[in-house]
Protein backbone atom coordinates (compact mmCIF):
# COMPACT_ATOMS: atom_id res chain seq x y z
CA UNK A 1 0.00 0.00 0.00
CA UNK A 2 2.20 2.90 1.06
CA UNK A 3 5.14 1.99 -1.80
CA UNK A 4 2.86 2.58 -4.21
CA UNK A 5 3.11 -0.28 -6.18
CA UNK A 6 2.02 -3.85 -7.02
CA UNK A 7 4.74 -6.47 -6.33
CA UNK A 8 4.93 -10.22 -8.63
CA UNK A 9 6.23 -12.88 -6.73
CA UNK A 10 6.63 -16.19 -8.58
CA UNK A 11 7.33 -19.98 -7.24
CA UNK A 12 10.84 -20.28 -6.06
CA UNK A 13 11.99 -16.55 -6.50
CA UNK A 14 14.26 -15.08 -4.38
CA UNK A 15 13.01 -11.42 -5.34
CA UNK A 16 9.99 -9.86 -6.01
CA UNK A 17 9.12 -7.50 -9.55
CA UNK A 18 7.25 -4.35 -9.81
CA UNK A 19 4.74 -4.86 -12.07
CA UNK A 20 2.33 -1.83 -11.61
CA UNK A 21 3.28 1.39 -10.26
CA UNK A 22 6.46 1.81 -8.77
CA UNK A 23 7.44 5.36 -9.84
CA UNK A 24 6.49 6.92 -6.46
CA UNK A 25 2.96 8.18 -4.99
CA UNK A 26 1.29 10.43 -7.64
CA UNK A 27 -1.78 10.13 -10.13
CA UNK A 28 0.07 9.76 -13.46
CA UNK A 29 -1.09 6.31 -15.29
CA UNK A 30 2.81 5.17 -14.38
CA UNK A 31 1.81 5.74 -10.96
CA UNK A 32 -0.53 4.70 -8.24
CA UNK A 33 -1.38 6.17 -4.72
CA UNK A 34 -2.48 3.46 -1.88
CA UNK A 35 -3.12 0.87 -3.41
CA UNK A 36 -5.64 -1.36 -1.53
CA UNK A 37 -6.64 -4.73 -3.83
CA UNK A 38 -5.82 -6.12 -6.89
CA UNK A 39 -7.08 -8.81 -8.93
CA UNK A 40 -5.83 -11.02 -12.40
CA UNK A 41 -8.52 -11.04 -15.02
CA UNK A 42 -7.10 -13.68 -17.23
CA UNK A 43 -9.13 -13.29 -20.16
CA UNK A 44 -7.10 -9.67 -20.77
CA UNK A 45 -3.83 -11.14 -18.77
CA UNK A 46 -3.94 -7.79 -16.80
CA UNK A 47 -3.92 -6.72 -13.50
CA UNK A 48 -7.38 -4.49 -11.98
CA UNK A 49 -6.41 -2.40 -9.27
CA UNK A 50 -8.25 -0.39 -6.94
CA UNK A 51 -6.48 3.11 -6.10
CA UNK A 52 -8.32 4.70 -4.02
CA UNK A 53 -5.61 7.97 -3.13
CA UNK A 54 -6.33 8.68 -7.23
CA UNK A 55 -10.45 7.66 -6.60
CA UNK A 56 -9.59 5.29 -9.55
CA UNK A 57 -9.85 1.31 -10.83
CA UNK A 58 -6.96 1.10 -13.46
CA UNK A 59 -6.11 -1.64 -15.60
CA UNK A 60 -2.24 -3.03 -16.22
CA UNK A 61 -1.50 -5.49 -18.98
CA UNK A 62 0.92 -8.19 -17.01
CA UNK A 63 3.72 -7.57 -19.97
CA UNK A 64 7.04 -6.86 -18.49
CA UNK A 65 7.55 -4.10 -21.07
CA UNK A 66 4.27 -2.17 -19.99
CA UNK A 67 5.29 0.75 -18.72
CA UNK A 68 1.06 2.53 -17.67
CA UNK A 69 -2.31 1.64 -16.75
CA UNK A 70 -4.81 3.01 -17.80
CA UNK A 71 -8.21 3.86 -15.84
CA UNK A 72 -11.21 1.97 -16.53
CA UNK A 73 -13.45 3.67 -13.84
CA UNK A 74 -12.74 7.17 -12.17
CA UNK A 75 -14.56 9.19 -9.66
CA UNK A 76 -14.46 6.16 -6.84
CA UNK A 77 -13.46 5.62 -3.36
CA UNK A 78 -12.49 2.19 -4.23
CA UNK A 79 -11.16 -0.26 -1.66
CA UNK A 80 -12.28 -3.65 -2.54
CA UNK A 81 -13.28 -5.36 -5.64
CA UNK A 82 -14.22 -8.79 -7.13
CA UNK A 83 -15.18 -10.40 -9.97
CA UNK A 84 -17.77 -12.55 -11.25
CA UNK A 85 -17.65 -14.73 -14.20
CA UNK A 86 -15.92 -12.08 -16.31
CA UNK A 87 -18.48 -9.90 -16.75
CA UNK A 88 -19.06 -8.15 -14.05
CA UNK A 89 -17.19 -6.41 -11.01
CA UNK A 90 -18.28 -5.99 -7.69
CA UNK A 91 -16.36 -2.69 -5.97
CA UNK A 92 -16.48 -1.49 -2.49
CA UNK A 93 -16.81 2.57 -2.43
CA UNK A 94 -15.72 3.94 1.27
CA UNK A 95 -16.41 7.59 0.60
CA UNK A 96 -20.37 6.82 -0.51
CA UNK A 97 -20.40 3.77 1.70
CA UNK A 98 -21.72 1.31 -1.23
CA UNK A 99 -21.49 -1.79 -2.73
CA UNK A 100 -21.36 -1.08 -6.53
CA UNK A 101 -21.67 -3.42 -9.55
CA UNK A 102 -19.97 -2.27 -13.05
CA UNK A 103 -20.25 -4.47 -16.55
CA UNK A 104 -17.35 -4.86 -18.01
CA UNK A 105 -16.53 -2.84 -21.02
CA UNK A 106 -19.92 -0.97 -20.03
CA UNK A 107 -19.64 2.68 -17.88
CA UNK A 108 -23.21 2.03 -16.24
CA UNK A 109 -23.21 0.62 -13.00
CA UNK A 110 -25.83 -0.54 -10.62
CA UNK A 111 -25.82 0.43 -6.48
CA UNK A 112 -26.76 -2.41 -4.22
CA UNK A 113 -26.00 -0.81 -1.14
CA UNK A 114 -25.85 2.76 -0.45
CA UNK A 115 -25.89 5.32 1.88
CA UNK A 116 -23.78 5.67 5.27
CA UNK A 117 -25.62 4.04 8.87
CA UNK A 118 -26.02 0.79 11.03
CA UNK A 119 -29.36 -0.17 9.58
CA UNK A 120 -29.81 -3.71 7.24
CA UNK A 121 -29.77 -1.24 4.27
CA UNK A 122 -26.78 1.30 5.35
CA UNK A 123 -22.97 0.41 4.94
CA UNK A 124 -20.34 2.21 7.24
CA UNK A 125 -16.87 1.83 5.46
CA UNK A 126 -17.54 -1.08 3.40
CA UNK A 127 -14.25 -2.43 2.58
CA UNK A 128 -13.82 -5.72 0.83
CA UNK A 129 -16.53 -7.62 -1.41
CA UNK A 130 -16.82 -11.22 -2.98
CA UNK A 131 -19.09 -12.45 -5.33
CA UNK A 132 -20.21 -16.37 -6.08
CA UNK A 133 -22.16 -17.55 -8.89
CA UNK A 134 -25.63 -17.20 -7.80
CA UNK A 135 -24.74 -13.58 -7.93
CA UNK A 136 -24.60 -13.35 -4.45
CA UNK A 137 -22.53 -10.48 -3.19
CA UNK A 138 -21.02 -10.44 0.38
CA UNK A 139 -19.16 -7.51 2.08
CA UNK A 140 -17.15 -6.73 5.18
CA UNK A 141 -19.01 -4.00 6.80
CA UNK A 142 -15.87 -2.87 8.33
CA UNK A 143 -16.96 0.35 10.59
CA UNK A 144 -20.20 -1.98 11.74
CA UNK A 145 -18.29 -4.82 12.14
CA UNK A 146 -20.53 -7.34 10.53
CA UNK A 147 -20.02 -9.38 7.35
CA UNK A 148 -23.12 -8.61 5.00
CA UNK A 149 -24.93 -10.45 1.98
CA UNK A 150 -27.34 -9.08 -0.62
CA UNK A 151 -28.13 -10.57 -3.84
CA UNK A 152 -28.88 -8.95 -6.95
CA UNK A 153 -32.85 -8.14 -6.80
CA UNK A 154 -32.80 -8.03 -2.92
CA UNK A 155 -33.98 -4.75 -1.35
CA UNK A 156 -31.85 -5.02 2.06
CA UNK A 157 -28.60 -6.56 3.15
CA UNK A 158 -28.72 -9.47 5.32
CA UNK A 159 -26.63 -10.18 8.23
CA UNK A 160 -24.33 -13.47 7.72
CA UNK A 161 -21.57 -13.07 10.61
CA UNK A 162 -21.19 -11.25 13.20
CA UNK A 163 -24.33 -10.40 14.56
CA UNK A 164 -23.67 -9.47 18.25
CA UNK A 165 -21.48 -6.13 17.14
CA UNK A 166 -17.98 -5.33 17.83
CA UNK A 167 -16.13 -7.44 20.29
CA UNK A 168 -13.30 -10.17 20.53
CA UNK A 169 -15.67 -13.07 21.08
CA UNK A 170 -16.27 -15.90 18.24
CA UNK A 171 -19.39 -14.24 17.25
CA UNK A 172 -18.00 -10.92 16.82
CA UNK A 173 -15.35 -8.99 14.40
CA UNK A 174 -13.79 -5.71 15.55
CA UNK A 175 -12.87 -4.21 12.10
CA UNK A 176 -13.24 -7.47 9.49
CA UNK A 177 -11.69 -6.77 6.36
CA UNK A 178 -10.98 -9.03 3.74
CA UNK A 179 -13.22 -12.37 3.27
CA UNK A 180 -13.85 -15.16 1.26
CA UNK A 181 -16.08 -18.04 0.84
CA UNK A 182 -16.02 -21.52 -0.53
CA UNK A 183 -17.97 -23.66 -2.60
CA UNK A 184 -19.59 -24.84 0.92
CA UNK A 185 -20.80 -21.19 1.46
CA UNK A 186 -18.28 -21.47 4.19
CA UNK A 187 -17.04 -17.79 5.16
CA UNK A 188 -13.27 -17.29 5.94
CA UNK A 189 -12.93 -13.54 7.57
CA UNK A 190 -9.95 -11.87 8.40
CA UNK A 191 -10.72 -9.92 11.88
CA UNK A 192 -8.52 -7.31 11.14
CA UNK A 193 -7.80 -5.89 14.98
CA UNK A 194 -8.88 -8.98 16.79
CA UNK A 195 -5.58 -10.53 14.39
CA UNK A 196 -7.05 -13.42 13.72
CA UNK A 197 -9.08 -15.62 10.58
CA UNK A 198 -12.17 -16.68 11.15
CA UNK A 199 -14.40 -19.52 9.60
CA UNK A 200 -18.00 -18.70 9.76
CA UNK A 201 -19.63 -22.07 8.58
CA UNK A 202 -23.30 -21.73 6.68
Amino acid sequence: MYNHRIIQWKIDDTNGQVIAGGNGQGNRLDQLDRPTDVLLDKYTDSLIICDPGNLRVVQWPRRTDTIQGEILIDNIACWGLTMYDHKYFYISDTENNAVIRYQIGNKNRTILTSERGASLNQLNFPTYPFANQEQTVYVSDNGNHPVMKRTIYAKEDIIVAGIQGRGNAVTQFNHPNGIFVDMLGTLYIADMWNHRVIRWPK
